[in-house]
């Protein structure tokens, strides 16, 4: 990892100095991660796709503002921020409001289940990722970028209100009300759930 992050480090430094290639190294180490999480946010591959090329767009023009730390995390962030610019002022397609879904008020409990393939599980975790995805893009914009920021990408609360512009306890409101929504919703497919996140236990 040390090694890893040093050839990095020489590779940003060779990118602020105008060398194209090395910036194209970068872009190929971290496009599927950023593609990754815009799709989530987004919900359409054509979208995210848009997205990341615009965050490295971004991120190139902005490399002389670049002061360290975790190149992923800068470029993310940048991502993130184009992906929630692109949830809020484009209003050609309608969203599903379902704040008032049972249990949008109550405690927001447990983050969503892991979602990561398992050799001898692929078929149902690509199931279960895929309603995952729908009941994400169900979500108002607002309530989809909290979700995606704090249980795909990992940010802290403090982060995403830092992010987003708005107040900690709005963040937190929220998460709760996403992740509500978002089991909710998964209970047509409950089948696919472990059964902690299921609110009809088999019997």
């Amino acid at each position: 990892m040390a090694v890893h992050q040093e050839d990095e480090g020489m590779l940003i430094i060779a990118a602020q100095r105008g060398d194209v290639s090395a910036f194209n190294a970068l872009v190929l180490r971290h496009q599927d991660a950023v593609y990754t999480a815009a799709y989530r946010i987004l919900g359409d591959p054509d979208s995210a796709a848009d997205a990341a090329q615009e965050a490295f767009i971004a991120a190139h023009r902005k490399l002389d503002t670049y002061r360290g730390g975790i190149f992923r995390a800068w470029v993310m962030k940048i991502a993130m921020n184009l992906s929630y610019d692109s949830l809020r002022y484009d209003r050609r397609r309608p969203a599903t409001h379902i704040d008032d879904l049972p249990g949008g008020d109550t405690d927001d409990g447990p983050a969503l289940p892991d979602s990561s393939a398992t050799p001898e599980q692929t078929v149902t975790q690509n199931e279960l990722n895929n309603a995952i995805q729908d009941c994400i893009n169900a979500l108002h914009s607002d309530q989809r970028i909290v979700l995606v920021m704090s249980d795909v990408e990992g940010y802290s609360y403090q982060e995403i209100a830092d992010s987003a512009g708005v107040q900690l306890g709005t963040i937190k409101s929220r998460l709760s009300r996403a992740r509500a929504n978002v089991r909710q919703c998964l209970q047509a497919v409950q089948e696919l759930l472990p059964i902690e996140y299921r609110l009809v236990r088999d019997e």
